[in-house]
């Protein structure tokens, strides 16, 4: 039976980790972790913290998934859409759901972002 999740793996291009650690560190603020040294000669990059774990995966053969996409939990909405504007990324609004405020956005690799802060 599942009991949880235990990381999320999003594809990114040959040689994309410093466009990565740009976006998912710089501006999503997520924490940078060194992946097993069995497997750092793969390439990618690593992301993890409290509980949220996003794994970059070089894939040789890489494709965006545009609608395929993670929904991040965040606690100020806010203050990220205003951290994006400043940066020139592009947000996508989208209608609240189920009392949360959303907004989508594309990584650096055209890969669908979700982004959701309860509004309760």
């Amino acid at each position: 039976m599942l009991t949880g999740l235990h990381h999320i793996q999003i594809a990114i291009p040959a040689d994309g980790e410093a466009i990565a650690r740009a976006f998912y560190g710089d501006l999503l603020g997520l924490l940078e972790v060194l992946k097993p040294p069995q497997l750092a000669g793969r390439g990618g990059v690593w992301f993890e913290q409290e509980g949220l774990r996003v794994h970059l995966g070089v894939d040789p053969e890489f494709v965006a998934a545009r609608k395929a996409h993670p929904a991040f939990l965040v606690s100020d909405l806010a203050s990220l859409i205003a951290t994006f504007e400043k940066n020139d990324v592009a947000l996508m609004y989208d209608e609240p759901v189920d009392g949360f405020e959303r907004v989508f956005v594309s990584d650096p690799f055209g890969n669908r972002i979700e982004l959701m802060q309860p509004t309760e």
